[in-house]
């Protein structure tokens, strides 16, 4: 699969214990903290090892969250807070913002931030995916399905978690709303990349397969736009992924919509569609450069190099070359001054987020469970809270290349 993707690194967090000595009065109370230790481990493990796959994921993540839960939520359905939600703190650093971590003393912000990360694990399971050099149509759908999956869990975070914080989210931070949405809007635009790959590669109409690009396009200029208002320190090589990836859509949408107007015997205005192809295509070939010369989070890469970028190079060449020699010998068109105006809605392949929800409340927690929580006993384990100079390290992410000739970046 020819794809390329820009990703920014996994949020990092300060090691959690559970410890709450004295405060958990019964063995089945101990359990349950022991056990949110081990899962909570257990899931950072997963998210920086490449044999990981979303099944063992969603095993990992549903356990977690199954059994955190039991901080936030009320037993009985009530309305009424969990008692629990304020007993431990947790620090969690950025994607963009380096190892300058946040922290807060709330159970959802460690719900929405481990959430985060999970969506963020799909995006790099795609990308390591597609930088296989055979892949199959199955794992295929499976780049596909990952995207949408990331998409759905970014949306649900931001509609049903983040608003119940109680800290207000920090301008510029991974919970923002911009921020949010840029990354909902890039999952939608990358799934919809592989849609397309599939529609070359079965040979659909032209106009379809313009349309989905132009689609596409417009996906990746809207979350560029999104991020428009935020620091280019933190986010300038994040928009310069997004911009060349605008510009290169853009590019393949003029280039099969020339490929639309010479079926129609429109020869002129198909030149000059593919001349418009051309110079979104120059334009797409220095972002590529300033991206690779751009400092920041992200992928270290030259996107130009890569396969994907090279093919659409040779096609915009190869098929306004053809188009000029049908013009020479056959149809004589006056080529037009203005490019023509793309209006161009795609009626099939458009992608959507799947719809995520948290897993329900574990089975381990009982009112008698909750109820042997003595909040009024002050933990013995003072490490039950991050000391305040306790340094959050990065994760250590796999080093995964992309194979010969794949034209893939993997993060």
């Amino acid at each position: 699969m020819t794809h390329w993707f820009h990703r920014n690194p996994l949020k990092a967090t300060a090691p959690i214990s559970f410890n709450f000595y004295g405060v958990a009065t019964t063995p089945a109370a101990a359990k349950v903290c022991n056990d949110l230790r081990l899962s909570r481990s257990r899931l950072l493990e997963l998210f920086t090892d490449s044999s990981c796959n979303p099944e063992m994921m969603k095993n990992a993540t549903d356990l977690y969250f199954s059994l955190l839960q039991g901080f936030i939520l009320s037993l009985d359905d009530s309305s009424q807070e969990c008692k629990l939600r304020y007993i431990q703190n947790f620090k969690w650093t950025d994607t963009l913002q380096g190892q300058v971590p946040s922290a807060q003393q709330d159970a959802v912000f460690e719900l929405v931030s481990m959430g985060f990360n999970v969506a963020l694990w799909y995006t790099k399971y795609a990308s390591r995916l597609a930088g296989k050099e055979d892949i199959t149509e199955d794992e295929a759908k499976d780049v596909h399905r990952s995207l949408k999956i990331a998409a759905g869990i970014f949306k649900h975070l931001k509609e049903s978690h983040i608003p119940k914080l109680i800290t207000p989210v920090e301008k510029g931070r991974d919970l923002e709303a911009r921020l949010i949405d840029s990354y909902i809007i890039q999952c939608q635009a990358e799934a919809q990349e592989v849609t397309i790959a599939r529609a070359i590669e079965l040979k659909h109409n032209p106009g379809l397969i313009a349309a989905l690009a132009y689609e596409t396009a417009n996906f990746y200029q809207k979350a560029d736009q999104t991020l428009s208002s935020l620091d280019a320190t933190y986010a300038g090589k994040w928009r310069k992924y997004l911009n060349l990836k605008n510009c290169f859509y853009m590019a393949y949408a003029y280039c099969y919509h020339g490929q639309t107007l010479l079926a129609s015997d429109k020869c002129g205005e198909a030149i000059r569609s593919l001349q418009e192809s051309e110079k979104f295509f120059a334009k797409a070939e220095a972002l590529c450069k300033e991206y690779g010369e751009t400092k920041g989070p992200g992928t270290t890469a030259k996107p130009s190099g890569h396969l994907f970028f090279r093919k659409l190079g040779s096609l915009i060449k190869n098929t306004l070359e053809k188009c000029q020699r049908e013009n020479g010998f056959i149809y004589f068109q006056k080529v037009p001054a203005e490019a023509p105006q793309l209006e161009l809605k795609a009626n099939y392949g458009l992608v959507e987020p799947v719809p995520f929800e948290f897993p329900p409340l574990n089975a381990h927690w009982t009112p008698e469970t909750l109820a042997a929580f003595d909040l009024t006993k002050r933990p013995k384990d003072d490490a039950a809270k991050p000391k305040p100079d306790e340094e959050v390290k990065p994760l250590k992410e796999p080093d995964i290349k992309p194979q010969k000739d794949s034209g893939c970046q993997i993060s």
